[in-house]
C-alpha cells in the first residue's frame, strides 16, 4: 500500500470548540474540500446528539475519528481515586460515542491531565506511571468490550511530564499489555521531542493507528520546518494504514487558544488552512510536494 492511498482528515478544532451537534454544519464544507475523515473532539459528551451526528456523517460521506479532551479533572495518574472515577465515566461516554458513530477507536493523551508538567521525584513519577498503566488497562478492557481500541498520544514536555516520545508511549503500551492499546502520533509534538521522526514512526510500527499533522508552529502543512520526507519514509516502512489528519486550532475560541498557547492568527483564514493543507498533503503522499515558498504564497493569498 502506497501513501497515495491514505485517507486525509481534519479536526473540527481548526474552526470551533467545543464540538456539539450543531458543529455538523462544518461537514459539507469539509467534504467539499476533499477530506474523507473528520476528527470529532469530544469535550463534553452531553453536547452531542449521536444519532444526528451519525446521520450527518453518512449524508456527507465522512468517516469519524473520536478524540478525547483531558483537562485537569480527567487525570488517571492523580493520587485521589475520585479523579479516576471522573475519567472512567468520561472515557466510557466517549467509547459509547465511538460505537454510535462507527469509529473504531478513541484517541488522545488519556493517561494524564493535559498541562500536568512538573519536575517530580523518581518515586512520584513511578507511582504516577503505575497508576496510568493500571487505569489504562481498565480502559482497554472497556474498549475491548465494545470492539474498540484506544490510541494513546504522547505530548511535548510543556504539556506532559509522563509520556513525551514514541519510545515513552511504546513502553506504556508494553506495560499495559493489552491488545486494545495502540498509538497516535502527533507531528507537532514530535517536531519538539523526536530527534528522528522516521525512527519514531518505525518504533511505533503496527501499533500506530492514527497520525495528526500540522507544521512545527501548528500552521499549514508545507509552510514550516517539518521534514516531510522523514514522515513519508517512516510511514512507508511500516505500511501505515490509518488516516493522516490535520489538527490545529483557531485563536477565535479564546479558551481553547489559551490552552494550546495560540496568541495570534496563524493564517489569514481557517478555510484556507484546511484547503491548502490538504493540497499539500495530497502532493506529499504522491512524493511531489511543492516547496515551502510555493505553499506559503498560496496560503497567504487565500483570504476566503
Amino acid at each position: 500500500m502506497s501513501l497515495k492511498d491514505i485517507k486525509f482528515g481534519v479536526s473540527t478544532w481548526l474552526w470551533t470548540s467545543p464540538f456539539s451537534t450543531d458543529t455538523v454544519s462544518l461537514f459539507p464544507r469539509i467534504k467539499e474540500m476533499g477530506y474523507e475523515v473528520v476528527e470529532i473532539p469530544v469535550e463534553d459528551p452531553a453536547l452531542l446528539d449521536v444519532e444526528k451526528v451519525k446521520q450527518a456523517l453518512e449524508e456527507h460521506g465522512l468517516q469519524p475519528v473520536v478524540c478525547g479532551a483531558f483537562g485537569p479533572s480527567r487525570d488517571l495518574t492523580h493520587e485521589d481515586p475520585a479523579y479516576h472515577r471522573t475519567s472512567f465515566d468520561y472515557i466510557e461516554a466517549c467509547l459509547d460515542i465511538c460505537v454510535g458513530l462507527g469509529a473504531g477507536f478513541l484517541a488522545g493523551p488519556m493517561y494524564s491531565a493535559v498541562g500536568k508538567a512538573r519536575l517530580v521525584s523518581p518515586e512520584q513519577k513511578k507511582a504516577e506511571w503505575d497508576r496510568a498503566v493500571t487505569n489504562l488497562r481498565k480502559v482497554c478492557g472497556m474498549a475491548e468490550e465494545r470492539g474498540l481500541e484506544v490510541a494513546l498520544e504522547p505530548l511535548n514536555r510543556f504539556e506532559s511530564d509522563l509520556v513525551n516520545t514514541a519510545e515513552d508511549v511504546m513502553r506504556l503500551v508494553q506495560d499495559i499489555n493489552h491488545p486494545a492499546a495502540k498509538v497516535l502520533l502527533d507531528g507537532f509534538h514530535m517536531n519538539i521531542e523526536e530527534p528522528d521522526i522516521e525512527r519514531a514512526i518505525r518504533l511505533a510500527g503496527d501499533k500506530l493507528i492514527h497520525l495528526q499533522v500540522s507544521e512545527n508552529y501548528r500552521g499549514t502543512p508545507g509552510t514550516g520546518q517539518t521534514r516531510w520526507e522523514d514522515y513519508r519514509r517512516g510511514l512507508e516502512a511500516i505500511n501505515y494504514r490509518g488516516a493522516v489528519s490535520i489538527e490545529s486550532f483557531t485563536p477565535e475560541v479564546k479558551e481553547l487558544a489559551g490552552a494550546v498557547c495560540i496568541w495570534r492568527p496563524l493564517v489569514p483564514s481557517q478555510d484556507g488552512f484546511a484547503r491548502e493543507g490538504l493540497q499539500f498533503l495530497k502532493k506529499w503522499a504522491e512524493g511531489s510536494e511543492p516547496s515551502k515558498k510555493e505553499v506559503s504564497a498560496e496560503v497567504n493569498s487565500n483570504t476566503k
